[in-house]
């Protein structure tokens, strides 16, 4: 009966034709939240990883309406999983999967690939990993936020958990434990000592517990939406092509969960957070990360080989604002999903599953900080 889990936020940025690596995380002037999930891969944790892969659209569509000092903010993540038997012992049983990045179809992939297995759960070493290997913000002023989920007592492994957690929160990084079952075994575990060391929130969930999907009118549409955005990537790069397979790939790993999966993903795409600058050139061209006429031919998606450079940037522009034009859509109708939803959720709510944990704790934990939420 093991587990955990934690996610870690992350930005990268990526230039040129560098399109297929993970970006590394880059600071900018904007505002972000940096948001870190340890994820527990022992046995009798699928269900975590399960509302993990279900609820990630949801739980970044919630973050994507934050702002700071009246402007929009960066997202970023990182992904670890431990506590497997497949994992390296010398390591401590960890390994980082993703380091802060905006790749989200990424971080939507490694979730589906995610296998569980018996192991050892060493909460203060991965604890410790994911603060000093992870490219944290320096700024104080920053929300940056561990999330570590599971059901074995923190005291496992011979890293000092409370050691680890007083070293976070001289860093600025707050650790959150969600502990997979009993409220007060998670007490008597040590899962709320170490987050009332690093001003964090102690939650505990019912990890098994079936997500309910609420079907809407307006969801056929969305998804189709959905769907078509994809039309409007134009994959550059050597691995271009790669990654908009990948595009298409979690769009379908979605609506195999459900169509409301497969909704909050389009929703998803229709943000700011969702972003491909490393192999997008519409994204791209609007980062300003490109330059169209450095590029080789054998770089640009077939039908932009043969044009010249102004029909290429005539292209982009077209593709561009027929995004536009689908994202609006989409949101319109997500507007009137949401009021839908809401009074059906009246009848369903279901406070005790991952996102919900960490929506509200997210939410109490930027206002501290002067984020606020148009919704």
């Amino acid at each position: 009966m093991k587990s955990l889990f934690v996610l870690l936020i992350f930005l990268i940025t990526f230039t040129g034709s560098q399109a297929n690596s993970i970006p590394i995380y880059n600071e900018k002037n904007n505002s972000s939240i940096q948001l870190a999930i340890l994820l527990d891969t022992s046995s009798s944790m699928d269900g975590l990883i399960d509302q993990a892969k279900s609820q990630l659209w949801k739980i970044v569509n919630e973050l994507a309406v934050s702002k700071k000092n009246g402007k929009s903010i960066e997202l970023f993540v990182a992904l670890y999983e431990y506590g497997n038997d497949g994992l390296s012992p010398q390591e401590g049983y960890i390994r980082k999967i993703t380091p802060f990045t905006q790749d989200l179809d990424k971080i939507s992939d490694e979730l589906f690939k995610l296998k569980t297995n018996g192991g050892q759960e060493y909460c203060g070493q991965v604890i410790q990993d994911a603060i000093s290997n992870l490219q944290w913000n320096k700024s104080n002023d920053e929300l940056k936020i561990i999330f570590i989920a599971g059901n074995e007592p923190f005291t496992q492994g011979e890293v000092n958990y409370k050691d680890v957690c007083k070293k976070a929160i001289k860093k600025g990084i707050v650790v959150n434990t969600i502990h997979c079952g009993d409220y007060d075994e998670g007490i008597r575990t040590m899962w709320k000592d170490a987050a009332d060391i690093s001003d964090g929130k102690y939650m505990n969930i019912d990890h098994n517990a079936d997500i309910v999907h609420i079907d809407a009118p307006q969801d056929t549409e969305i998804i189709k939406l959905g769907q078509e955005l994809n039309k409007t990537y134009l994959a550059f790069g050597y691995n271009g092509t790669e990654k908009k397979a990948l595009q298409q790939e979690q769009d379908a790993n979605s609506i195999n969960l459900s169509n409301e999966v497969m909704v909050q993903r389009s929703v998803t795409k229709s943000g700011s957070q969702y972003k491909n600058t490393g192999w997008d050139l519409v994204d791209a061209q609007k980062d300003g990360s490109v330059k169209l006429d450095e590029l080789k031919d054998e770089e640009l998606p077939d039908e932009m080989k043969k044009m010249s450079i102004s029909e290429r940037k005539a292209y982009i522009d077209k593709m561009s604002k027929e995004r536009e034009k689908i994202q609006t859509k989409i949101n319109k109708l997500n507007e009137e999903r949401s009021k839908y939803i809401s009074q059906k959720m009246l009848d369903n709510k279901n406070t005790n599953t991952l996102d919900a944990v960490m929506i509200k704790t997210i939410r109490e934990q930027a206002k501290q900080k002067n984020y606020s939420f148009s919704k």
